[in-house]
């Protein structure tokens, strides 16, 4: 039987979070291995032949896997192979570390990917709510417009979330949040996770768990402040 050309096979990867991604070709599947995306232990379905095999026993990639070695980083965790998102970055978002890999790969699954360019108003504030948004590149303030001036009240950076409360109540946007770099979000709409919750439990309630427990902190954070303005304002009275 005459040897299929690589450029007409296509694979399935079965990934690290337990999800089975494909069809895709070959340039694909080689871009994820140079990318680290796809190790030498993870499984290869290539519909052609019908076969599971190790990533690392199928020739083709052979020379893919050096390069990756070449440019792979010491010390890089590989990601859960989700179209858009730079590798790695998941385990650097902190609502996701209570998590198992298999846990953040199913919730991130999920969301939706979405790119922005410095800028961009990605939140209007008296907005309708409803969904939340993790940072996984760039960074973005949070502001509000007083008398036509720009007041910011912080700057979020890679690994942090904004809209979580609106995740939860659907009420409106208490800010306006504006891209300072290009960068790259995932989005979690309320229904979204209404159907998690019922589906997944076992990955929705470690999120609830970082959500609570974040939101628990800003809540202290707020109160030690409110308290040293309080005796800031005594002393000068």
């Amino acid at each position: 039987m005459a040897e299929i050309p690589n450029i007409q096979r296509t694979y399935k990867v079965w990934a690290a979070d337990d999800v089975v991604y494909g069809p895709i070709d070959f340039p694909l599947l080689s871009q994820w291995v140079r990318e680290a995306r796809v190790t030498r232990e993870n499984w290869v379905f290539t519909e052609q032949t019908e076969n599971w095999s190790r990533a690392a026993d199928l020739p083709e990639l052979g020379l893919h896997f050096q390069e990756a070695n070449s440019m792979l980083q010491p010390g890089t965790i590989n990601s859960a192979l989700i179209p858009g998102v730079p590798v790695g970055t998941l385990q650097g978002v902190g609502i996701f570390k209570s998590m198992t890999d298999q846990q953040r790969g199913r919730f991130a699954q999920c969301m939706e990917v979405l790119q922005f360019k410095k800028f961009d108003e990605l939140v209007r504030e008296g907005d309708a709510g409803g969904s939340m948004f993790i940072i996984l590149e760039g960074n973005v303030r949070v502001r509000k417009m007083i008398s036509g001036k720009e007041n910011v009240i912080t700057v979020l950076n890679a690994g942090e979330v904004f809209g979580e409360m609106s995740l939860f109540d659907q009420g409106k946007r208490s800010a306006d949040i504006v891209a300072n770099s290009n960068g790259v979000l995932l989005r979690l709409s309320s229904e979204v996770f209404n159907r998690m919750m019922d589906k997944q439990p076992e990955v929705a309630a470690p999120f609830l768990l970082a959500i609570a427990r974040k939101m628990s902190a800003r809540i202290r954070a707020d109160n030690e402040r409110h308290k040293k303005d309080t005796i800031i304002m005594r002393s000068r009275s």
